[in-house]
């Protein structure tokens, strides 16, 4: 596994210390078996909703790769910049790639128009999503909770159209289970959906796979979602990357910076 580091390396909410961390994700698997072991006509089946960029898996090499792209496409007319760009890591990125390239140096506004509308048409698509890491402890959890009986639901902000085929293959080749009974991969419409919206309106239909005992996802909004759609669930805040202006969590909303889970003390 790709390390990098941390996506927020100084945490913008409390996280839970070590100890408890592993509690909570140790408690999460313990649950789904004890669910998972009663017949269905005493207890439906658990399971657990994760989202993707920012939750699962680190989006910064992709967004790196694009900037190495476009580093190639200003050799000639922009050899200063481009030289700049080539050698950014996926570690010096930021949420807002308009903010990226202000970092390196773009700041040119046809320029940053240009690098706006590459980034946008590569972004959200699915070649460049090879390029996507696994959050440290992400695919080993999962697959614990799914070896533990529990459905996995991929609820993302990513969309159908653009994005189906490769958000697939990238789950599968980082070791998510995906294309298997007791997973589903759920993705907008359409690309124009904002995210929020598409969550707030699907939560509700969770309930038609099973109980949802837990949600993971790294917009404090979702988080709040969840927590108010299945209040005895473990509503999970992963403080990597989120947008800007994000309403504060409620208090119950669990916070963690990744999903390793420390040995027991």
């Amino acid at each position: 596994m790709v390390k990098l580091e941390p996506m927020n390396e100084s945490p913008r909410y409390p996280r839970l210390p070590s100890v408890e961390r592993g509690a909570l994700l140790r408690g999460v698997v313990e649950r789904c078996k004890r669910l998972a072991s009663a017949p269905v006509e005493v207890a439906p089946r658990p399971v657990v909703v994760f989202d993707l960029d920012g939750t699962l898996m680190d989006n910064r090499p992709r967004s790196c790769a694009i900037l190495h792209e476009l580093a190639e496409r200003w050799r000639k007319n922009e050899p200063e910049l481009a030289a700049r760009l080539a050698d950014v890591r996926p570690d010096q990125i930021v949420y807002h790639f308009r903010e990226s390239l202000e970092r390196f140096g773009v700041t040119r506004q046809d320029l940053v128009d240009e690098a706006l509308a590459h980034w946008k048409s590569r972004f959200f698509s699915d070649e460049p999503l090879r390029h996507d890491v696994q959050v440290p402890g992400a695919a080993v959890f999962a697959r614990a909770c799914y070896d533990a009986g529990a459905t996995l639901v991929y609820l993302t902000g990513r969309d159908l159209p653009l994005m189906g085929l490769g958000t697939f293959a990238s789950l599968r080749d980082l070791g998510f289970p995906i294309g298997v009974p007791g997973t589903e991969l759920v993705l907008k419409p359409e690309a124009a959906m904002p995210d929020t919206e598409f969550k707030r309106f699907e939560a509700p239909k969770l309930s038609r796979v099973g109980k949802v005992i837990a949600s993971f996802d790294n917009e404090p909004e979702n988080c709040n979602i969840f927590l108010a759609q299945f209040p005895d669930a473990a509503s999970v805040f992963l403080d990597t990357q989120h947008l800007g202006g994000a309403p504060p969590l409620e208090p119950g909303v669990h916070v963690i910076g990744d999903f390793e889970i420390p040995l027991e003390p």
